[in-house]
């Protein structure tokens, strides 16, 4: 017998060649993996759901967030970067305590639960509170301690050894779930030095390394200043970059860092949304997937954003690359989608983003049935420029049922709401006093 089958729906499988057909049947789960997709079953099951003709999709996959930073959403908005920074988030983040991550982080897992998302890649600190969340939760996470050193030869030998224990602790904890990664900030916060050994030591333990890479024009400068090259030439120099890297933002490059980045398998998370808010540019994605690089999506943290809403991403993603290459054709619905699921799934280096025969059971289903889901022509279109977060009926990862029917199984929604609520009035009540 099998743990869940889910029928009555229209199933998009995100496989290489049928990504976008649209077909009905049947999933068929059992022990966390996909055991079964056709068009009926022999198979019984303990779960039956009914997908009411909704989408059966693979879950989405955020590539880059700060999950904790929910507890800043709309604290600090429309304001320059540096001033963002330096008045308001980096003062509230010196007050933030183990407790404020832990109820921050579980607010961002409800809403992407809620909103499709079914793993994300995150770095912060507190970082044990972060995986206990993820733990409880049920949902799936890449995490990595965020490491910043400035060149202090001190500093760096703690942060490392923090980062290292963050990922002898808690890589494959969870049943699998939960994946460790090393998280060194930036090339302009973290010494060439440094970022050496970050990423021997990955290598070491064989886990993939999260950083943030050329997001700002400042950064792009700064580098130029500091080492006569920009940060993709110096990364490259001293062997940092392969298919273990993954890169968020990737703004301010030229076509000779797209190529550096395609050559070496670099997974590039792009983050409009965020890209947008802080006036930070534009990833020249269109180049990237021309030049054959993995282009992945991610949402950055709420501070910056200020939801986790991946479907809004999508949408927005597509929006911008054509308004900025003035071309209607470029980033069509397809390729945004594949960058929401299969991409991001590559790389995070898991089985997902796809349903087919042995892939991890992380799947949702999308509600049809909405007004402005119809009149229904082509899955992608709608999926990408039609589709929110809220349209998601039902969410499973590793073969669990989070949500049915949007009813929250896995946590009690309105208390993870008032504890989080709760924990973020205190925390701005001790930045002002």
């Amino acid at each position: 017998m099998a743990d869940i089958i889910i029928k009555n729906g229209h199933i998009l499988t995100m496989e290489l060649g049928k990504e976008h057909e649209l077909r009905e049947g049947v999933v068929v789960i059992e022990d966390g993996i996909i055991t079964e997709v056709g068009e009926k079953t022999q198979e019984t099951a303990d779960i039956v759901v009914d997908a009411q003709g909704g989408i059966v999709m693979p879950g989405l996959v955020n590539t880059h967030t700060h999950a904790a930073m929910t507890l800043f959403r709309g604290y600090a908005d429309d304001l320059p970067l540096s001033q963002w920074l330096q008045q308001h988030i980096w003062p509230a983040e010196a007050k933030l305590t183990d407790n404020d991550i832990y109820k921050g982080t579980l607010l961002a897992c409800l809403e992407m639960i809620k909103s499709g998302t079914t793993c994300f890649n995150d770095m912060y600190f507190h970082m044990d509170e972060t995986a206990k969340a993820v733990e409880q939760a049920g949902i799936r996470a890449a995490l990595s301690y965020g490491m910043i050193e400035f060149g202090d030869k001190d500093k760096a030998d703690a942060e490392l050894k923090a980062g290292s224990r963050f990922v002898q602790k808690w890589h494959g904890k969870a049943d699998g779930r939960i994946t460790a990664m090393y998280g060194p900030h930036a090339p302009n916060t973290c010494s060439r030095e440094f970022l050496q050994r970050v990423k021997d030591k990955a290598r070491e333990d064989g886990v993939k390394v999260h950083i943030h890479v050329l997001e700002t024009e400042a950064e792009l400068k700064e580098m130029k200043e500091k080492y006569g090259m920009c940060s993709i030439h110096m990364l490259n120099n001293i062997g940092f970059f392969d298919s273990d890297v993954v890169a968020a933002h990737c703004v301010w490059l030229s076509d000779g860092d797209i190529k550096i980045l395609a050559e070496k398998g670099v997974n590039i998370s792009h983050n409009p949304v965020s890209n947008m808010k802080l006036a930070s540019g534009i990833a020249p994605v269109t180049k990237l997937l021309q030049n054959g690089a993995n282009v992945c999506l991610g949402t950055d943290g709420c501070a910056s954003n200020n939801n986790l809403d991946m479907f809004e991403e999508m949408k927005i993603a597509a929006l911008l690359q054509k308004v900025s290459t003035m071309d209607p054709t470029a980033l069509p619905a397809k390729e945004v989608l594949k960058m929401a699921t299969v991409n991001g799934a590559k790389a995070l280096g898991i089985n997902a983003g796809m349903i087919r025969k042995g892939a991890l059971a992380d799947l949702i289903v999308v509600d049809r049935n909405k007004a402005h889901m119809r009149p229904f022509y082509d899955a992608a279109s709608h999926l990408v420029y039609s589709a929110n977060g809220q349209d998601v009926m039902t969410s499973i990862v590793n073969g669990k049922l989070l949500m049915q029917d949007y009813e929250v199984l896995c946590m009690d929604e309105m208390k993870i709401i008032e504890q989080a609520s709760v924990a973020a009035e205190d925390l701005i009540q001790r930045v002002n006093e």
